[in-house]
């Protein structure tokens, strides 16, 4: 495989592709606006958002839209967040159910000012999608509240994902709030407790090299991770961490056929691809690859 290049100054061709809508977008934006929910689609700025939005399918992001955390990588407003709203799982579940979904993620901001960190919220809003929907998988992209997981992982998620976002190395400069190891603790604890896929994924372009990509690639596993997204990193301004390499989709697919090789039940890589990006297909080892 290539290593590292110079820094990319200009988006290459194969990460271009041309915004198409047609009535699902506007119907899931104005759903998802009338039940006053965020989605880390349009948080984030999602490349993706609006295939999924197309394809009648959303990430609803829960606890409001400000994170207590700066992460160097992230679009999501960081500072102050409201209270939590209790009728906020109610809502989740009734947009699963005008949606139609056969798969829902469920991810938030990061909430450190919170005793439990949201967990009880995560909880809650499963509990709720699944008595509205019986039929529904329900997917969380929690963040690293391990303490609290249990809490998490009895109301019966069917995949947990956390992501470890980058390799060990650039953490605190990426990452600057979170921990490597914190990290793979919380996933472990998640394939420890068994009934539930665990699911991780990183962002490539930050400035790691593809051995430390392969070493992390091995500590998920050995976590017990055994769902797997890996897409290139995009900054959403000139202030976020800076692009330093674009790599190939033929880079990526290198990069998930040595993941398969190490036994990794399900792989998404691309360059566009997200951690909730067609996760139900992924869910089903039927990922985009």
């Amino acid at each position: 495989m290539s290593g590292l290049k110079p820094k990319a100054q200009r988006l290459p061709q194969w990460m271009r592709r041309p915004i198409a809508t047609d009535q699902n977008y506007p119907d899931v934006s104005k759903l998802l606006e009338s039940l006053q929910l965020n989605t880390v689609c349009a948080s984030a700025k999602c490349p993706n958002r609006h295939e999924c939005w197309n394809r009648g399918t959303a990430t609803v992001m829960i606890l409001g839209n400000t994170c207590t955390r700066n992460c160097r990588f992230c679009n999501v407003n960081a500072g102050k967040p409201d209270a939590v709203d209790p009728d906020e799982p109610a809502r989740v579940a009734e947009a699963a159910k005008r949606l139609n979904l056969r798969h829902m993620v469920i991810t938030s901001v990061t909430r450190d000012d919170l005793p439990d960190g949201g967990a009880q919220a995560f909880a809650n809003t499963i509990r709720a999608v699944k008595e509205a929907m019986p039929e529904v998988s329900v997917e969380v992209l929690t963040p690293d509240f391990v303490e609290h997981l249990d809490v998490v992982l009895k109301a019966m998620p069917d995949v947990f994902n956390h992501n470890l976002e980058t390799v060990k190395r650039l953490q605190a400069t990426v990452r600057p709030q979170a921990s490597y190891e914190k990290s793979l603790a919380t996933l472990r604890l998640a394939a420890a407790r068994g009934g539930v896929q665990v699911k991780s994924g990183l962002m490539l372009g930050l400035g790691e090299t593809d051995q430390e990509i392969f070493q992390t690639l091995e500590d998920l596993f050995a976590a017990g991770v055994r769902l797997l997204t890996l897409g290139q990193y995009l900054a959403p301004t000139r202030e976020h961490h800076p692009v330093e390499r674009y790599l190939s989709p033929e880079h990526f697919d290198e990069l998930a056929a040595k993941a398969r090789l190490m036994g990794f039940d399900g792989v998404a890589a691309g360059p566009l691809v997200r951690s909730s990006y067609r996760a139900d297909e992924l869910a089903n080892n039927k990922g985009p690859h």
